[in-house]
């Protein structure tokens, strides 16, 4: 969330802020109205304490009826404090809901556009492939070499969901530990944090209350399916403080990760969008100083696992309307799917800057004789196995309708070449 103090300094540039990003300027209204009020009930309450505080002296020294009016005027002072005491309760759990509904501040980096329309593109990496007959899609290409079984995954979850076989399983999880693997000699330390979250993580890293129709809930024990590895990992340190020498820390975790993402799925055939789906993720948690250099060198670790893959992909700054609620600045890079010659999100690289650190209340301290500070943080998609699983069948494919293994992969394959 943002710091209050900026949000009450300089309403205008929030105003035009959420007209960036398309949000609704009222939340910034009623905050600005509940802490206008909430301000002045304070005020009122301090003075009202301090004529009590003065009165109570005075007090015992008086007799008759001079003593009985200033006992019953305090009595009337007391119960206007709590009236206020009250109403201020309720301002500031208004106020504090604008706040956790208020996005973060775009860097100045960042395109302002309507939507994805109006992304950047940054650059195209390698050549998309060329082929010498009429390219299958990823699903034509599955089902054929009966590695992917769409009816019984959805006999078991329904519809959004599939089921893995054969070399269509060993593959995913061949591409898991090959991004773990790399990650690790980024200088990653590997976690597997649990699979599902409570709404005091979620609120942390902002998809709370921001997204939560698009999540699976289980009301019974008030806990949340993960949305992405990047809930559980960063909220890991919730309610901690680091020593500079602490930082960086970088951690990477594979998750399986849920969306409901309610009639999205259904226009999209295969397994582009899906209910649920295998990730691997980066998380950073770094000084503040530093952050938007780290972007590009977290962008760079994403882009690392693909050109390993050599599989061609582009790099988009996202704009204004395009941003999740909670970055500053995020890079999309995606994947070139040769079918139908479209370009699919596999990896989403994002500075938070302090925002998911004032909610999970993560800091450090700059030097041991100084105020704890908040941390940076930041988050990669390294990478999203399904979009990355579909380029793979896709570029890789043959006519005879076999797909060739990359050969960064063949280590994890049993050195199998060719998944005929």
């Amino acid at each position: 969330m943002l710091d209050v103090n900026i949000i009450r300094t300089q309403p205008d540039m929030i105003r035009q802020m959420l007209i960036n990003r398309n949000k609704d300027t009222g939340i910034l209204d009623e905050f600005l109205s509940a802490d206008s009020e909430w301000r002045m009930l304070t005020d009122e309450n301090n003075r009202l304490r301090r004529v009590r505080n003065e009165v109570s002296v005075q007090i015992p020294k008086m007799k008759g009826e001079e003593k009985e009016a200033k006992v019953s005027e305090m009595r009337s002072v007391g119960d206007k404090i709590k009236e206020n005491d009250a109403r201020m309760a309720e301002l500031e759990a208004i106020r504090d809901e604008c706040i956790l509904n208020i996005p973060n501040i775009p860097h100045s980096s960042v395109p302002i556009g309507k939507d994805n329309t109006e992304n950047v593109v940054v650059y195209e990496h390698g050549e998309k492939r060329k082929f010498d007959f009429v390219p299958k899609q990823h699903w034509e290409i599955a089902e054929a070499l009966d590695i992917i079984d769409f009816d019984r995954g959805v006999k078991v979850a329904g519809s959004g969901f599939y089921c893995l076989k054969g070399d269509g399983a060993r593959l995913e999880r061949a591409l898991i530990n090959f991004f773990l693997d790399t990650h690790a000699d980024q200088g990653y330390t590997e976690v597997f944090p649990p699979v599902v979250v409570n709404k005091a993580a979620l609120t942390g890293t902002g998809q709370y209350p921001n997204l939560k129709e698009d999540m699976y809930y289980m009301e019974k024990d008030e806990m949340f399916l993960n949305p992405t590895a990047e809930v559980p990992v960063t909220n890991l340190f919730m309610d901690e403080i680091f020593e500079k020498d602490d930082l960086p820390i970088l951690y990477t975790a594979y998750l399986p990760s849920f969306r409901r993402e309610v009639g999205k799925h259904a226009d999209t055939k295969g397994i582009i969008r899906v209910h649920e789906f295998n990730k691997v993720e980066m998380v950073r948690f770094v000084h503040p100083d530093t952050s938007y250099d780290v972007l590009e060198t977290l962008r760079g670790d994403a882009e690392e696992l693909i050109t390993a893959l050599d599989l061609p992909y582009r790099v988009l700054l996202l704009c204004t309307g395009d941003m999740s609620f909670s970055c500053s600045k995020c890079y999309d890079i995606e994947l070139h799917a040769p079918a139908n010659d479209a370009w699919l999100e596999a990896s989403s690289c994002s500075n938070f800057t302090d925002f998911q650190a004032r909610r999970a209340r993560i800091k450090f301290r700059p030097e041991p004789h100084l105020k704890s500070e908040f941390i940076h943080t930041l988050n990669g998609s390294g990478l999203a196995l399904p979009r990355t699983m579909v380029a793979i069948l896709e570029n890789y494919q043959n006519e005879d309708g076999t797909v060739t293994v990359p050969e960064v992969l063949r280590k994890y394959m049993r050195g199998k070449e060719i998944i005929g």
